[in-house]
């Protein structure tokens, strides 16, 4: 289930309670002018947030509570240069800065944050996607969405009124020293804080950078300062050099991209990568991206032509090329995809689960079954203790029944659909495979729990009407039928051949004939049409 709307119309706290009182998971996305931001729900509760292109104050927020030490985390920032596939925080933890309970609390308090920000967002878009989750190094909590409004509701409205002191984060404000020096107000800490930064330079984001406090925080304390007349605005940021700005909108529109393909926004990703590729044009990340979004929309053909540009850049990656195959796979070119899986190999996806299965697809295509199966085989034990992909078992299933080992392809899509139970095509092989064993009162149920998942899954529909149709229930079976054709008209002779058959059993000779014409035009040397149509013309 998609929820969209607009912050005009309904708040973030009100879609949030929406959201909590469904129990909902799946990820919602909030776009406000250039911001980005989301929120993970696991079953109504938040389990991750996070604001793009917004610095990562897990650091800073560590060692402005004491917990580490400045040196620490220069330490740790340092070594994350040679590991990036590690998190800030599970470096400090391996450097013994902090407890693995230490950051998670830290992480906990992080993502509250990141929701409070969001709540200031009183304009743009909100977007929720069903069962998207987090990547998976993402550290995720706990939360109850209710505890947060109270503190929400109170930040919004204290933002309401610095806004009308600090409307932008570009603004600039000098010390009135004298006034400072002379006064006897007791400031907080963090007014104190953001008053050593204030030099007549920075701007509001560079203070909260460089300050480790959060936006509302450096926002509250510019505000008391501002009010006491201790600080007063001169002016804006300066435009920096052509080249600085290039490069950090090249980042900005990157991580938008990005941010927006990971929550299913795929128009406005490949808008943000469009842009990336204006400013730079050999851009290898944008190209790949791109590809994705285009291959997720199914618009091969300029799918294949971004991944051919990606993998025509200096040092491209197994991933590029693995993608290229899977486009080349859908365009039915075997050949080439097979060749780009054979480049993805030599450049370190030998042992790659999904480039297997891949591989595995692909000599499925051409009809190699024995070396489908080996490397379906082989990719198997490389997904380690997590369950194969979906894309594996629909393949596997499909190897093992077409090589006529009927029993392990109903074993394989069993533990398919027990992995992957929302997803219909694993149904709908399931089905096909109980019904072949003769189990027909459990292929019909799982036929119809694939129907839930996609109502508009042809197949399916095609599915249910031969269940009917075994078992003389014509009428159910002409409704499926038709439900069938309705969703594919191209599906195949078989559904209209059978058609044709029901309608002569109902005695409409003329839908029969157009029926039987039909699956004439789809497959002309079905040599049972043919009689089926003769016989009818001889007797009428």
């Amino acid at each position: 289930m998609a929820i969209r709307g607009s912050l005009k119309e309904a708040s973030l706290p009100d879609v949030l309670q929406l959201l909590a009182m469904g129990k909902k998971t799946g990820c919602l996305s909030v776009t406000h002018r250039n911001n980005f931001g989301y929120i993970y729900f696991d079953k109504g509760r938040i389990c991750y947030a996070s604001i793009v292109n917004r610095r990562d104050r897990l650091g800073d927020m560590l060692v402005k509570n004491g917990i580490v030490t400045q040196t620490q985390l220069e330490s740790a920032i340092g070594l994350q240069d040679k590991r990036r596939d590690k998190r800030l925080g599970e470096l400090l933890v391996e450097l013994a800065a902090l407890s693995m309970d230490q950051l998670h609390a830290a992480i906990h308090v992080q993502i509250q944050e990141a929701v409070y920000f969001l709540f200031t967002w009183n304009q743009g878009t909100f977007n929720f996607e069903a069962d998207v989750l987090p990547d998976q190094h993402d550290h995720v909590v706990s939360i109850n969405p209710e505890s947060l409004l109270l503190e929400g509701a109170r930040r919004v409205d204290e933002w309401g009124l610095i806004e009308k002191k600090i409307p932008t984060f570009d603004l600039v404000f000098e010390m009135d020293r004298g006034k400072v020096f002379s006064s006897e107000v007791e400031l907080t800490d963090e007014q104190r804080a953001v008053l050593e930064l204030v030099d007549g330079a920075r701007d509001v984001q560079a203070i909260v950078d460089a300050s480790g406090l959060v936006e509302f925080e450096v926002g509250k304390a510019l505000y008391g300062l501002v009010s006491a007349g201790f600080i007063h605005r001169i002016g804006k940021t300066a435009a920096a050099v052509p080249q600085a700005v290039a490069e950090g909108r090249v980042e900005e529109h990157r991580n938008l991209g990005i941010a927006f393909y990971k929550t299913g926004m795929l128009d406005e990703a490949l808008r943000e990568f469009r842009r990336v590729l204006d400013l730079r044009a050999g851009d290898a990340t944008a190209r790949f991206y791109s590809g994705l979004v285009l291959a997720r929309q199914e618009k091969w053909d300029d799918a294949a032509a971004a991944f051919v540009e990606a993998t025509a850049q200096p040092g491209a990656k197994a991933a590029a090329f693995h993608n290229l195959a899977y486009v080349l796979e859908r365009q039915n070119k075997i050949e080439e995809a097979r060749q780009a899986l054979d480049e993805a190999a030599k450049r370190g996806a030998a042992s790659d689960p999904r480039a297997l299965t891949s591989l595995g697809a692909v000599h499925l295509q051409a009809g190699d079954l024995e070396a489908a199966d080996a490397a379906l085989t082989t990719a198997r034990p490389e997904f380690g203790k997590k369950p194969p992909t979906a894309a594996w078992f629909h393949y596997a299933g499909l190897t093992a029944a077409l090589l006529g080992d009927g029993a392990r392809a109903a074993a394989i899509l069993r533990e398919g659909v027990a992995a992957h139970p929302h997803v219909a095509a694993l149904l709908n092989n399931l089905a096909v495979a109980l019904e072949r064993h003769g189990e027909y009162d459990e292929a019909r149920s799982v036929a119809d729990r694939g129907l839930q998942e996609d109502p508009g899954l042809a197949q399916l529909h095609k599915n249910v009407g031969d269940l009917h149709y075994r078992a003389a229930r014509y009428d159910e079976a002409l409704e499926a039928y038709l439900r069938a054709t309705k969703a594919n008209p191209e599906l195949g002779a078989d559904v209209y051949l059978k058609l044709g058959n029901i309608r002569l059993r109902r005695q409409e000779r003329g839908e029969a004939v157009r029926c039987w014409e039909r699956a004439l035009e789809l497959d002309p040397d079905n040599a049972i049409v043919r009689t089926n149509l003769e016989s009818l013309r001889q007797v009428y």
